[in-house]
């Protein structure tokens, strides 16, 4: 169960990626578990590293190759938040959605991996706590899961799935037309008026009221 501080931290992440303007929670489970994967790839590139070093073997299957150093984990975590937000946009992200080979399984379910992180503020905080995350604890990423899901029930039971704004804000106001479209005044039904021929018109609300003999 997630208790304590990484409870605090994601809670404070959650409310990062509303300020940022990411309201949808299955947006911000998404890119969260985006920037896990990441995280996760270097992680086992750098167990295979530790493996090579150890029986002086070249790296097996290598994820990264030299001119993708720079988009591993470890890499642009240090860099400022604005160039990495700029790394991270235009240089992981392509890289992931063609990695394995365009005919792989992998690229099949990961051509359509968006990154819509916008600020750099809002990327350093994920970033931040991700990165306090033991990422060896499967219990611990099994629960941080479980809560996540969770988060999206609550959302649902408060409501807290935005309205797009262009449904919640009125259409423009059309110009008023150049004719008087108001409707006349009618006597009431089976109301009946008697007037003689010769009388006068009377003025109404909207103008003088024609009279036809006759007419009642």
């Amino acid at each position: 169960m997630i208790t304590g501080e990484l409870k605090s931290k994601i809670d404070r992440l959650w409310d990062a990626f509303w300020s940022g303007r990411i309201s949808n929670p299955l947006e911000v489970i998404e890119q969260i578990t985006y920037l896990m994967f990441i995280r996760r790839l270097d992680i086992l590139e750098q167990a295979k590293e530790n493996k090579a070093n150890r029986t002086g073997r070249p790296v097996e299957n290598p994820t990264y190759a030299d001119v993708t150093q720079v988009l591993r984990w470890s890499v642009f975590i240090n860099e400022s938040p604005e160039n990495m937000l700029t790394q991270v946009r235009d240089g992981v992200f392509p890289w992931l959605r063609a990695l394995g080979g365009e005919e792989s399984t992998y690229a099949h379910h990961m051509k359509d991996a968006r990154f819509t992180i916008t600020t750099s503020n809002l990327l350093a905080k994920a970033v931040d706590m991700i990165n306090g995350i033991d990422m060896g604890d499967k219990d611990i990423k099994g629960d941080l899961y479980e809560y996540r899901l969770g988060k999206i029930a609550t959302a649902g039971q408060n409501g807290q799935f935005r309205t797009p704004r262009h449904i919640i804000q009125p259409p423009p106001q059309r110009p008023a037309c150049r004719r008087d479209l108001r409707p006349r005044p009618r006597p009431r039904d089976g109301a009946r008026i008697l007037r003689r021929p010769d009388a006068p018109r009377r003025q109404g609300p909207w103008g003088l009221l024609p009279h036809v003999p006759g007419a009642v």
